[in-house]
C-alpha cells in the first residue's frame, strides 16, 4: 500500500484548528474547527443534547457495551474479565459470567463486545480479549437466563499483545461483518506492515473467514493506525474510527478499503503520509475512545479530555465545528453507544485509573448515563 498521499487541504486547516484549541476553556463550551473546514464558515451543530440521567452505578473498569433485542445491555469489565447485564430502564447490574483467557495489563483485558444481530436465536456475543501471549476475537454463548456464558470458538488469533495499545473496539457493520480496531502494541512499524494484524482495522465475517471484498486475502481492511478504540457507521454506511495519537494529534478517520492512514510516519496532520483525518484534536483534550453516530453527528468519548465531543458529519466529511459537552463533569468517558430508543448511553471509566488521563473515581463510579439526542430545527 502506498505510504504517501496529498494532505494539502488538511495541512491548510491545521492552523485554524490549533488556534481554536488554544482558546478552549475546560470550564465552558468551546469549538474546534474540523480538518478541512475553516472555522469562519463552519456550520453549527446538527443536534443538541438533553440532560443526562443515571441508569447504572458501581461498575468496575467497564469497557464495552452492547444492546440485546429486549433493549437491555451487556457490559464488559476490563480488569475482572466479567460480562454483566444491565436492565433496559437501568438499575442494578448483575453478573453473567467471566470470559476465559483474559489477562489484564495496563490497558488490556476484556475490551470491546458486540451482540450478534441474531442474538435472540443464536445467543452469541463477540468479544475482544487480551491474553497472556496474544490478543484474539472470540465468540461467546450467553445462557438463556443471562446467568452464565461459555466460549464457543476463537474467530481470530495472532494479534500481538503488549502492556498498552491494544485497540479493542469491535462493531458489526451494515455489511454484517465484524470490524475490529487494533493497536500497534508498542511496535509502531507493525502499523505499516501488511503481514501484521496490529495497528489496523480488521474486517472478518462472523464465522472468522475473510470477506471476498477485503483488499487482500487477510483480515486487514486498512493500515497505519496507532491505537483505534472507536468505530461507528453513518446512515449512508460510511465507517468512522477514532484513534489515539502520541503527543500531538488524536484523529477521527473515514475508513476506506486498502488505505494507509500514516502511522508511524505521520500523526494527525503532523506529516505527509497516508490518508488525512477529517478531524484532529490535541490528546490533552481528547484521548478518544468510543464513537457513535446519531442526529447527523459523531459523538466521541474522551478519556484524558474527560468530555464528550460532537462532530457534525455528512457523507464522510466534517461539516461544522466540533463542540464539547460535559467537560470535567463525569470524568473519563470510555464508551458511547446509541440505544434502541435513539438515546446515547455514555459509560465512564474512572475506576480504571491505570490508563491514560487517570482521575479519582467519583462516588458511585463507574456509571452509565442516558442522554437524549435532539435534532436541530431546520
Amino acid at each position: 500500500m502506498p505510504r504517501h498521499s496529498s494532505r494539502a487541504a488538511a495541512l491548510g486547516a491545521t492552523l485554524a484548528a490549533t488556534l481554536a484549541l488554544t482558546a478552549c476553556s475546560p470550564a465552558g463550551p468551546a469549538t474546534v474547527a474540523p480538518v478541512g473546514t475553516p472555522a469562519s464558515t463552519a456550520a453549527g451543530p446538527a443536534a443538541t443534547l438533553g440532560d443526562p440521567t443515571e441508569l447504572v452505578s458501581g461498575l468496575e473498569a467497564p469497557w464495552g457495551l452492547t444492546f440485546l433485542p429486549d433493549r437491555s445491555a451487556l457490559v464488559s469489565e476490563r480488569l475482572s474479565g466479567r460480562i454483566v447485564h444491565v436492565p433496559a430502564a437501568g438499575g442494578q447490574a448483575r453478573p453473567v459470567g467471566v470470559v476465559p483467557g483474559v489477562v489484564p495489563s495496563s490497558e488490556g483485558g476484556l475490551l470491546g463486545i458486540v451482540a450478534s444481530p441474531g442474538f435472540a436465536t443464536d445467543r452469541t456475543v463477540y468479544a475482544s480479549v487480551s491474553g497472556a501471549t496474544e490478543n484474539s476475537i472470540v465468540a461467546l454463548r450467553i445462557a438463556e437466563d443471562l446467568g452464565s456464558l461459555s466460549q464457543q470458538r476463537v474467530l481470530l488469533a495472532g494479534i500481538s499483545t503488549a502492556d498498552r495499545h491494544h485497540g479493542g473496539r469491535i462493531a458489526i457493520g451494515p455489511d454484517g461483518n465484524l470490524w475490529i480496531g487494533t493497536g500497534d502494541a508498542f511496535e509502531p512499524a507493525d502499523a505499516a506492515d501488511a503481514s501484521s494484524l496490529n495497528g489496523k482495522i480488521l474486517r472478518i465475517r462472523p464465522d472468522g473467514s475473510v470477506p471476498d471484498d477485503n483488499p487482500g486475502d487477510s483480515p486487514v481492511y486498512s493500515s497505519g493506525h496507532r491505537n483505534v478504540q472507536g468505530i461507528a457507521f453513518g446512515p449512508d454506511g460510511t465507517a468512522y474510527a477514532s484513534e489515539l495519537g502520541h503527543r500531538t494529534w488524536d484523529e477521527v478517520n473515514v475508513l476506506r478499503a486498502g488505505q494507509d492512514y500514516g502511522w508511524p510516519e505521520t500523526e494527525g496532520v503532523a506529516g505527509d503520509t497516508g490518508v488525512a483525518p477529517i478531524f484532529t484534536v490535541h490528546p490533552d483534550d481528547a484521548s478518544p475512545s468510543g464513537v457513535a453516530h446519531s442526529g447527523g453527528s459523531l459523538w466521541i468519548g474522551a478519556l484524558g479530555g474527560q468530555r464528550l465531543w460532537q462532530l457534525p458529519v455528512e457523507g464522510g466529511a466534517a461539516v461544522g465545528d466540533a463542540v464539547e459537552h460535559f467537560t470535567g463533569e463525569y470524568g473519563r468517558i470510555r464508551t458511547v453507544e446509541v440505544a434502541p430508543d435513539g438515546a446515547l448511553w455514555l459509560m465512564t471509566s474512572n475506576t480504571d485509573r491505570a490508563t491514560w488521563g487517570g482521575t479519582d473515581p467519583r462516588p458511585g463510579d463507574d456509571r452509565i448515563l442516558r442522554v437524549e439526542v435532539r435534532p436541530a430545527d431546520r
